[in-house]
């Protein structure tokens, strides 16, 4: 691992950029793209896949310099897909249009693109200099501070040479399409007494209009609008307040609403934030969240430069404490609290509207499979909650396209975590049968049926399909939909009906529930990545980081570095595994598995300004948290690699 800055590192190596090959350019008006167009140009490749949280915070990391730099540096999203249905091109228009991508996107279906630049995660950048040579290679979010400092070098060097060409670049805007609603998220239902209806009605996050609004039971009629429409953060009554792509919303209890002073709790997504809304008042609050982005585990306070907590301890001022992308909210009447799907640190949090107080309820952070108990799972990007009658509370856990449920304890460990539905961040597909064998693709939403079954959002297979707890198998009540993101019941009629928010068509719409459900089986799947041949016995594992000019690592509080090593099947590892300082590590992997997946996490800290001859940081630097988690599918051979290394900021 070295420290030293971004200049005297790129000049080490000379590596000539790989041509940009897929199936199709977006945002570009049918203009095929390649470096050779782009030649004098910062080309910024960032390759990403729309499922995936971390890649959604790169695209807002990235927004400022794409503004500030729009002359010189040209973002070009590697759109290189996870999940089968992440290779549709019309789901990657969706996408592309919904995240609001100011800038040319490849669709790289095959992942030639991808392989090229031996991308090994989402998301991944890669900067490649107005000659059309790579000078960093980067992992993960968080990287926005160090390229606007590599940035600029690259300009005053390019200037100087006569390489650098300012002037607009190729990104074409797409024609818009949406209704009354624009990519909808979630929604709930307000009784008689609580909306602007007698009937009921629906309130719903309109998230691509950064809204939140109440429906009529046409789905089409406002009754009352919370926000203006713009992307941005505001507090105030009605559509004086402003949200950044608002996902869940849940109805505290009306007493309940009476004491603190609004009925709906809503999850603003990008804000980073929970929200309140005074459903009398039409006043919108700040209920808990800094606005600054969750990425450290609760421990030890850091402050930055503007006092807002990084990373700091749970529990104290709600308005201190970090999200980071909350996507689904749920009032529980068994835990008596508001629960929190923090999709963007894979864990769930806990907030009392009466307190203030908050908390994690279940997760530990690290992104997978693992059930047990709430401060050892492992979740992977929780995006839907719904609660049973028996007290537990069911999630989507879209990364591992499973069903989990948390089920309350009664002690202080609050619930265990168990998987009824799913197998890993790399198996999914569209199985019906056996709870076992069944398979699910990115679900979003959950919902519990009056017979005690979950229905589920089961997002990229566009079904809503159901879990029985009682047989243990799953089956399909309806397909055909559009990125479904919600499942809800409304049981005001004679027979109960679903309600489904369906993405991708910008609406909501009203489904039966069948008499008998289908069975389909379309297989199970998993994601096809390129497999790294490893030889048995002792493995070297580096990890390369470089912090950008100006930030130094932070070892006011022991070793700012970190890895946390585990495998899937655990018996790859036979020892090496677990969490320890440092970036290097030594394995043994077992020469009687024959293949299987390591899982990495990488961490390193580093702060601004650094000051005197010693280069002491000063107390209250901004700090910055470099974090990636890689699952890289390994084969066993005698002829393998010994050893892998990993880039979490590497410099060229």
């Amino acid at each position: 691992m070295t420290t030293e800055n971004a200049s005297s590192v790129r000049t080490a190596t000379r590596v000539r950029a790989s041509e940009l090959v897929g199936r199709n350019w977006l945002n570009t008006g049918g203009e095929q793209l390649s470096l050779e167009k782009l030649r004098g140009k910062i080309v910024l490749l960032d390759f990403w896949t729309f499922c995936c949280i971390n890649c959604l915070h790169v695209l807002d990391e990235l927004r400022p310099l794409e503004e500030q730099y729009g002359d010189v540096l040209v973002t070009v999203g590697v759109h290189s897909p996870k999940f089968e249905h992440e290779a549709d091109p019309v789901a990657i228009a969706a996408a592309v249009e919904r995240y609001e991508i100011h800038h040319p996107v490849l669709d790289d279906p095959e992942l030639d693109t991808w392989k090229a630049y031996t991308a090994r995660a989402w998301p991944t950048l890669v900067v490649v200099d107005p000659e059309g040579y790579v000078v960093a290679h980067l992992s993960g979010e968080g990287h926005a501070d160090g390229l606007a400092v590599l940035i600029p070098e690259l300009i005053a060097e390019h200037e100087a040479k006569g390489t650098l060409h300012r002037g607009s670049g190729p990104y074409v805007a797409p024609e818009a399409t949406s209704g009354t609603l624009r990519f909808p998220g979630k929604a709930v239902f307000l009784p008689a007494g609580r909306g602007s209806s007698e009937n009921g009605s629906w309130l719903v996050s309109d998230t691509g209009h950064h809204r939140v609004v109440e429906l009529a039971d046409d789905f089409d009629t406002v009754l009352a609008a919370y926000g203006d429409g713009t992307k941005g953060y505001h507090d105030g009554a009605g559509v004086a307040a402003r949200f950044n792509e608002p996902q869940g919303v849940t109805l505290l209890p009306a007493e309940l609403a009476a004491r603190v002073g609004y009925d709906v709790v809503v999850a603003d997504s990008v804000n980073h934030r929970l929200r309140g809304i005074s459903l009398a008042t039409g006043a919108v609050s700040t209920l808990a969240g800094s606005g600054v982005q969750r990425l450290l585990e609760a421990g030890p306070a850091r402050v930055d430069e503007d006092g807002a907590a990084y990373g700091g301890p749970l529990g104290e001022d709600p308005l201190l404490v970090a999200f980071s992308s909350p996507w689904d909210v749920l009032w529980s009447e068994s835990l008596q609290t508001v629960v929190i799907a923090m999709a963007g640190v894979h864990q769930i949090f806990a907030f009392s509207p009466e307190t203030g107080e908050v908390s994690i309820l279940a997760g530990n952070g690290l992104e997978g499979l693992l059930d047990g108990a709430a401060d050892s799972a492992w979740f992977a990007q929780s995006s839907g909650l719904s609660e049973g009658p028996d007290g537990s509370i069911w999630v989507a856990d879209s990364e591992t396209s499973s069903l989990r449920r948390l089920v309350p304890t009664g002690d202080s460990a609050r619930v265990t975590v168990e998987t009824a539905i799913g197998k890993g961040l790399f198996d999914f597909g569209f199985r019906d049968g056996a709870a076992a064998e069944a398979r699910l693709q990115h679900p979003l939403g959950v919902a519990v049926l009056p017979d005690g079954s979950v229905a589920i959002a089961d997002t990229y297979n566009g079904a809503v399909r159901r879990y029985d707890p009682a047989s243990g198998t799953v089956s399909t009540l309806t397909r055909g939909l559009a990125e479904p993101s919600d499942v809800l019941l409304d049981t005001r009629g004679s027979e109960p009906l679903l309600v489904v928010v369906e993405a991708n068509k910008h609406q909501l719409v009203y489904v039966p529930i069948p008499a008998e459900a289908q069975q389909v089986d379309e297989g199970a799947s998993q994601t096809q990545r390129p497999t790294s041949p490893v030889a048995p016995g002792d493995f070297e594992l580096a990890v390369r980081f470089t912090a950008p000019t100006g930030q130094k690592l932070d070892y006011r509080w022991g070793d700012p570095t970190q890895l946390k090593i585990s495998s899937t099947p655990p018996e790859l590892l036979v020892s090496g595994g677990g969490t320890g300082e440092g970036l290097t590590r030594t394995l043994e992997l077992s020469s009687e598995v024959p293949e299987g997946i390591l899982h990495i996490t990488a961490r390193a800290a580093a702060c601004d300004g650094a000051e005197g001859p010693d280069g002491e940081i000063p107390d209250h630097a901004a700090c910055h948290l470099y974090q990636q988690d890689w699952g890289i599918p390994v084969v066993l051979r005698n002829d393998g690699d010994t050893g892998l290394l990993l880039d979490l900021r590497g410099m060229d």
